[in-house]
């Protein structure tokens, strides 16, 4: 059975940390003498006696969550959090639950998309309450990554097991040590981009906001023009974190700890920054050669778009779209490619090309050898069938999510370019789709509140890499 007291626990105290950071746009709100320290005190109070009475309820001195008790746990939280933390939305200038969800999901999932406008003259408060959530749910995902979906075996995420991934009584504190680490790394590189910024020509408040969004790789801006409305030397900036954001939080740790470049010994890490290297190149010579534009200048808008297409933040600096047909093409492939496990980024993560390019190559060798025996390696650790079961079910979930999210958006009207991006955006939470409407330069907004609350379950089945959830729809889950 469930261990429901402790469930709703564990609910209570995830409720009491929003409560918390709730306090951090009402501190704007009074420094800047906003109508909306009103809005928040009220989500703040109602959300602190919810996880009072969850805490109270749940209270139980024997604690041990078995693995359907996580399944459940992982789905849930991220859920219910996002109902909670959506009530400052929909308190602000009257913006409709629907409008209020889906933001809010985007944010704490660090998709990216979003149905608000006229960020340039919007409240401080509000905005802090954007970029707060997406850095909240950066943190909330690596510790997940590194603790929860190795110990859950979700799409292959095994290989990346650690002695913090075992929810047992006897690591924990070990699960405890590492979850202070990582946010202590996380902050101090959130610290020195908002620095970075800063002395690019951002006033601190912009600093600030974006050096969360840009950590959490969510990419929601102070602007309504995105990164285009700041100094050349800001892109740059943005480029280098956005790596940063995209590589495993728990090397930066180990590498610290053990004084070594571990980071860069770590074959998806060489892979994702190859393959950043090779894709930002090859479309800078293409601009350069057919756009007629200044080299540098190439180099940095294809740089700063693929990375954040790639590590999937979703920042807006100028409409790739209009780089013609083959740009276009490239960019529908990047928003399927994520970036490293155990990082901040969504989408299909890069070890997973890597695996099944290295599944490909040992079926060729075994066309030629059909009695040979060849044991292909990943990182030192052999890949077992297990592993290759678990990342196939992954792709084929995938599949089978975007193809039936993209009928039911078309199903309301929309058009079959934005339907089908738009799904794949959500579930890779990468932000911005294709297209007029929901491309680099377009918004959420116009879409029909049905697509919405699609497109969010979709960013939230995409961020729990799809398996977490499918498994509470098995019916074997729920034989006790």
């Amino acid at each position: 059975m469930f261990n429901i007291k402790q469930l709703i626990f564990i609910l209570g105290i995830f409720l009491s940390i929003l409560t918390g950071f709730m306090l951090v746009p009402m501190v704007f709100a009074l420094f800047y003498g906003e109508e909306t320290i009103g809005d928040f005190m009220i989500s703040g109070l109602f959300t602190g006696f919810i996880a009072i009475l969850c805490l109270q309820n749940g209270r139980n001195r024997q604690f041990n969550l078995n693995i359907r008790d996580m399944f459940m746990l992982t789905s849930v939280t991220w859920f219910v959090v996002s109902l909670f933390a959506a009530l400052p939305f929909t308190l602000y200038h009257g913006i409709n639950y629907t409008d209020a969800f889906f933001e809010t999901m985007s944010g704490i999932t660090t998709t990216g998309s979003t149905v608000l406008s006229g960020l340039d003259t919007m409240d401080h408060s509000i905005l802090v309450w954007r970029s707060l959530l997406q850095w909240l749910g950066g943190i909330g995902f690596i510790v997940m990554a590194v603790a929860i979906l190795p110990f859950l075996n979700v799409g292959g995420m095994r290989l990346f097991r650690t002695e913090s991934s075992d929810w047992s009584d006897k690591t924990m504190p070990r699960t405890q040590n590492m979850a202070k680490h990582l946010f202590q790394i996380y902050f101090a590189l959130t610290l020195l981009c908002a620095l970075a910024y800063h002395l690019a020509g951002m006033h601190w408040f912009e600093a600030i906001n974006h050096a969360m969004t840009t950590l959490s790789t969510g990419g929601y801006s102070t602007s309504d023009r995105s990164m285009a409305a700041f100094s050349h030397e800001a892109h740059w900036v943005g480029i280098v974190f956005m790596l940063a954001g995209g590589l495993p939080l728990i090397m930066f740790v180990q590498s610290i700890q053990q004084r070594s470049l571990r980071l860069w010994n770590d074959q998806q890490v060489k892979g994702f920054l190859l393959f950043v290297l090779l894709v930002s190149c090859s479309l800078a010579f293409w601009l350069w050669r057919h756009q007629h534009m200044d080299f540098i200048d190439a180099l940095r808008l294809s740089s700063f778009n693929v990375i954040s297409v790639i590590t999937t933040t979703g920042y807006g600096l100028t409409d790739y779209q209009a780089w013609g047909a083959v740009a276009s093409v490239v960019f529908l492939f990047l928003i399927f490619i994520g970036s490293c496990s155990g990082s901040t980024s969504g989408g299909i993560k890069i070890f997973r090309f890597q695996i099944a390019f290295s599944i490909m190559r040992q079926q060729i060798k075994q066309q030629f050898h059909p009695n040979g025996v060849f044991k292909e390696k990943y990182n030192g650790h052999r890949i077992n069938d297990d592993i290759v079961r678990s990342i196939m079910a992954f792709f084929m979930l995938m599949f089978v999510v975007i193809l039936g999210l993209s009928i039911i958006l078309v199903s309301t009207g929309l058009d079959p370019m934005t339907s089908f991006t738009g799904a794949i955006t959500a579930v890779t939470n990468v932000g911005p789709g294709l297209g007029p409407i929901i491309g680099p330069a377009g918004n959420f907004a116009p879409l029909p509140d049905i697509a919405k609350w699609a497109l969010a379950v979709g960013m939230l089945l995409g961020r729990l890499e799809i398996l977490t959830v499918a498994v509470l729809f098995h019916p074997k889950f729920w034989r006790f």
